[in-house]
């Protein structure tokens, strides 16, 4: 079957992606800007989403403990809110983390501290990328800048997901949650009814039983169980690291950016070189692992790196540990749901650059 072409919202794109993927269950809570995903689901065709289980659950609490249960009995499960109700769902998401379960979780922010306003950001960066929850724990973070990238993080994500048996995120934004653009759709693929050796069936007599937890009293025990999350970690940083480059080969200044952020910092780097200000941008497209190696080689060129976000400065905090002083690093942000221009974006460099 060929691929399909559609004109799509982000939040949209993810709902039709998990579909085509074989997705076995969705749960969710509506929240404003990601509750197209819920809503698409709900209203998608049954022969298509060939029984694929999706609720709206009373709460997002309840919402991530039916991702664990569903992810326990090895189901390629997910669910989906936005910045208040991903926090609701931490304490969940570091149990499933705990029991190193597979789980396909999407935040798209919006501006915070509290209720904050239903218009896009990028402030949830520290909670996603450092943990969230308690522990030590990681997610594996994706960062969308594209509706095609929405679409097609779905299939990433679970791949990802059940290759270390880890929970992970798409970290994106109200922004492109809501924005409407062509997105090429794989094929329909069937449900698999495979599971992993190490799932819950509920038909021990088949085989010894499976015993899925996050608790352990033994404290020698637990150790030896977080140096093994440890390991798994360095390994998903070794062979996962994700990231792209646009005309960093002679630049004197780098951008630093990821999602909405980074489409806008693409626009300011062809403004800039058009005043004869040689930049480049590097996006990563993975949060976590994220990209601090590569960081660390263009620093080695670069007078300064400039981190533009859509928040008061998280990400920048990363590409300061991934330079290791090597050479300036700044940020440029805005905030509450406000979105930086290309043109801001270009005259603060500027300033930057008069300061040095």
């Amino acid at each position: 079957m060929e691929k399909e072409l559609k004109l799509m919202k982000g939040n949209e794109a993810i709902a039709e992606a998990a579909i085509r993927y074989g997705a076995d269950g969705y749960f969710g809570y509506p929240i404003t800007p990601q509750s197209e995903i819920l809503e698409y689901l709900m209203e998608a065709d049954p022969e298509k989403s060939t029984g694929m289980v999706v609720l709206q659950a009373e709460s997002e609490v309840a919402a991530i403990n039916m991702v664990y249960g569903g992810a326990a009995c090895g189901k390629k499960v997910m669910t989906s809110s936005s910045s208040p109700g991903i926090s609701l769902k931490q304490e969940g998401i570091t149990y499933i983390a705990g029991a190193e379960l597979p789980c396909l979780i999407v935040n798209v922010v919006r501006g915070g501290p509290g209720l904050g306003t239903i218009q896009p950001a990028q402030s949830d960066y520290f909670q996603a990328v450092k943990g969230g929850g308690h522990g030590d724990y990681h997610l594996i973070v994706l960062a969308p800048a594209s509706v095609q990238e929405m679409a097609d993080f779905v299939g990433l994500g679970f791949d990802l997901a059940f290759k270390y048996r880890n929970p992970a995120m798409i970290l994106s934004d109200g922004a492109i949650g809501q924005m409407m653009e062509k997105v090429e759709l794989m094929p329909y693929q069937k449900r698999s009814e495979d599971l992993p050796s190490w799932a819950t069936t509920g038909k021990p007599e088949t085989r010894e039983r499976n015993i899925i937890t996050s608790l352990d009293l033994d404290p020698n025990a637990q150790e030896k169980f977080n140096q093994k999350l440890i390991q798994k970690y360095r390994e998903i940083e070794e062979k996962e690291t994700r990231y792209e480059e646009f005309q960093t080969e002679d630049a004197d200044f780098i951008f630093v950016a990821y999602g909405t952020s980074a489409r806008i910092c693409q626009k300011a780097v062809q403004l800039a070189r058009e005043e004869g200000i040689k930049v480049g941008l590097l996006r990563p497209v993975t949060l976590f692992p994220f990209p601090k190696r590569r960081l660390n080689q263009l620093a080695d060129k670069v007078k300064v790196m400039m981190a533009v976000e859509m928040s008061a400065g998280q990400m920048v905090e990363d590409v300061m540990l991934s330079v290791n002083g090597k050479t300036k690093v700044c940020h440029y942000g805005r905030m509450g749901g406000m979105i930086p221009t290309p043109d801001e974006v270009v005259e603060n460099l500027k300033q930057i650059i008069k300061g040095e």
